[in-house]
């Protein structure tokens, strides 16, 4: 005899057949949490998965069979071959998160039960977090808890299949109200690490742009296309004027006949610069860009805190920024000159590759015969950058082998790498120590916050020069060939009719006004929540009495709230089991105003009886006593509740009078 086969109980919840509803709260959860990877994501991917949702919801609305294993095998090996060709590994935060939204699909494809679509929910709270791992904004942080509480509401539904949708999602938000002080303690107690939320080195400069340690011609226009933030600056009294607003970065020494590049850079005690008619103090929040280099106005009076400085006056962070830094800094605009310089340094910055630009280098060395000193060339290289009328442009053309030439004497149009090139270029010919600094010029001034927003567009280079008597002078060529440029910003210098940033456009004041305000509002987040970092961390302990918190006390902590919490939580459930519902409370209050005046009810005795008996007893008050023993009946056992049935319950023995 054939042995039969044990079936599951029909009325396992875990192995119950999932529903229509079930499914479709389990997908649009799933197209919630994936459709912000589409941007990262193969095309041929996101469609397949895309397909296989489709396919899911077929089979469920049509009632068809769902594919075998060995098609879905076959789909699953094929697919994960596609991206080992495309990333050329398996392994790594952005492959990893491809293929768990790949698995999402055939996770679907494979869903039959309750138990399949838990596991599916699961994976779905999992796809949240590696949204996190990419970007921590406002508008993906509300997405998420949109896709949160799609999800906690799917998973009450699959216990309660049966009951409205509202109420599922009623009780699953408050769930999630219930875990949000937790959540809270985690977020403030739960010991920080220094560095981003991701740490592969191949994953931490992928997609960042920014200024780098070398510039050659049409770099910085490039660059001048992003309206992509570069940091932000809070000042603790009026910020200086637009003038004035120098962001020093990366300073380039070597030039090879068409690069500009860094060199070996040489460290050096910071000693702070005397004098000075003003001072700024200031915070910056620094947008990660994966290399060492921190900004600050010029001159800096002050270092932060871990920060190293060089001989030429950058900043450098121990480790690549790759992750959001805030820090303070102090500066002077205009200290007093400091002559003193190492000869080293100073041939360094006349070193000119042979046999490049002949024109500029015969034109250099006709303002060395023609002049008497260093100072002296300087206003004539000035005065022809001023002269000469050069164009200010976004769009410069290519350049050749000898592309100072070809910018002075034959395009005449350039960025600003082609103005500080070309101007250092000519006072190295004439025999004047000079380098270029490449950083930041401007910064736009947001009126909700009085934040300054320093943005890529506003990438710059300028010139320092070295005089006998003053030190290092800041020239700018730009400023002395197109002024409008330092006064009235990018988008009134260039050329009317060439490509600018969206919102650097003038008919967009509208759009800039939103702006503004979206920016104060990310600035906040910025610094509270994305910004909450070990030092933050520490100083907030250090408000409630933790003096010098660490990894040992503050898990410590951690662990007796969240137990605290833990006991609340059961006594408050305790209680709730314990305590009768209203309608039960309300009958006990009645049953003892009757056992007042000698009608107890019977331990036995069910509330019909004991309400006829007690209406016999109690003439004056038959009624009332009647109905509420009617009420009691309808809504402790009806299958349907009387609209209104409790609060009339609640009045009559409240307004029973029994003499």
């Amino acid at each position: 005899m054939k042995p039969t086969r044990a079936l599951p109980h029909p009325l396992a919840p875990e192995l119950r057949l999932v529903a229509g509803r079930d499914l479709t709260g389990l997908i649009v959860s799933l197209l919630i949490v994936t459709a912000p990877h589409a941007a990262r994501t193969p095309w041929w991917l996101s469609l397949l998965t895309a397909c296989l949702y489709g396919w899911r919801v077929y089979v469920s609305a049509n009632r068809t069979e769902l594919p075998a294993r060995w098609l879905l095998l076959g789909i699953a090996l094929t697919a994960m071959f596609g991206v080992w060709l495309e990333y050329q590994t398996l392994f790594g935060r952005t492959p990893g998160i491809v293929l768990l939204i790949l698995f999402s699909g055939l996770k679907m494809m494979e869903t039959r039960t309750h138990r399949d679509a838990t596991i599916a929910a699961y994976l779905c709270y999992f796809l949240i977090i590696t949204n996190l791992l990419y970007t921590q904004t406002i508008p993906t942080a509300l997405l998420m808890a949109a896709a949160l509480v799609v999800i906690t509401t799917t998973l009450v539904g699959f216990s309660a299949p049966h009951r409205a949708l509202r109420a599922n999602l009623r009780t699953a938000t408050l769930l999630l109200a219930h875990a949000v002080p937790a959540a809270l303690v985690l977020f403030l107690l739960f010991p920080r690490v220094e560095g981003p939320l991701w740490g592969l080195p191949q994953d931490a400069r992928a997609g960042i742009t920014g200024l780098s340690d070398t510039m050659s011609p049409g770099n910085l226009a490039q660059l001048a296309q992003s309206d992509a933030t570069a940091f932000r600056a809070e000042f603790e009294s009026p910020p200086p004027p637009s003038r004035q607003r120098y962001w020093r970065g990366p300073v380039l020494w070597d030039f090879d006949g068409r690069t500009w590049s860094m060199g070996p850079t040489i460290l050096e005690d910071f000693a702070p610069p005397e004098g000075g008619t003003r001072r700024y103090r200031y915070s910056v929040v620094l947008e990660p860009h994966n290399r060492n280099w921190l900004f600050a106005l010029e001159t800096a009076a002050s270092v932060p805190t871990r920060a190293r400085h060089t001989i030429d006056g950058q900043m450098f962070a121990r480790q690549p920024v790759r992750a959001r830094l805030r820090y303070n800094v102090e500066s002077v605009p205009d200290p007093t000159p400091s002559a003193d310089e190492e000869p080293g340094l100073l041939r360094r910055a006349l070193r000119l590759p042979r046999d490049y630009n002949p024109r500029a280098t015969a034109l250099a060395r006709e303002w060395r015969v023609a002049s008497t000193s260093d100072a002296e060339i300087l206003a004539r290289a000035i005065a022809f950058v001023t002269t000469e009328q050069l164009v200010y442009t976004l769009e410069p053309p290519l350049l050749g082998r000898d592309s100072v030439d070809e910018f002075l004497f034959e395009s005449r149009a350039g960025f600003c790498e082609h103005f500080s090139s070309a101007f250092v270029f000519l006072m190295r010919a004439a025999g004047v120590p000079t380098r270029v600094v490449t950083g930041y010029q401007g910064g736009d001034l947001n009126p909700v916050d009085r934040i300054i927003t320093v943005r890529q567009s506003d990438a710059h280079a300028w010139a320092e020069v070295y005089l006998t008597e003053r030190g290092w002078v800041r020239v700018d060529p730009t400023a002395a060939a197109v002024p409008g440029r330092i006064e009235a910003g990018l988008a009134r210098s260039v050329p009317e009719g060439e490509p600018l940033p969206l919102l650097m456009r003038p008919q967009l004041q509208w759009l800039r006004a939103l702006r503004y305000n979206w920016e104060a509002l990310t600035h906040q987040w910025n610094l509270l929540v994305l910004g909450y970092n070990p030092e933050r961390q520490r100083s907030l302990m250090a408000l409630v009495g933790m003096r010098d918190a660490d990894w040992r006390s503050l898990t410590a902590t951690l662990f007796t709230i969240l137990g605290l919490f833990t006991m609340l939580l059961v006594l408050w459930s305790l209680r709730q089991i314990v305590r009768p519902d209203p309608v039960q409370r309300v009958w006990q209050a009645f049953c003892r105003k009757l056992g007042a005046r000698g009608v107890a009810r019977a331990p036995h005795e069910g509330p019909r009886d004991y309400s006829e008996r007690a209406a016999a007893r109690l003439p004056d008050g038959a009624g009332v006593i009647r109905r509420v023993g009617e009420l009691y009946i309808a809504l402790r056992y009806g299958r349907e509740t009387p609209a209104g049935a409790i609060a009339e319950l609640r009045r009559l023995v409240r307004e029973l009078r029994l003499t």
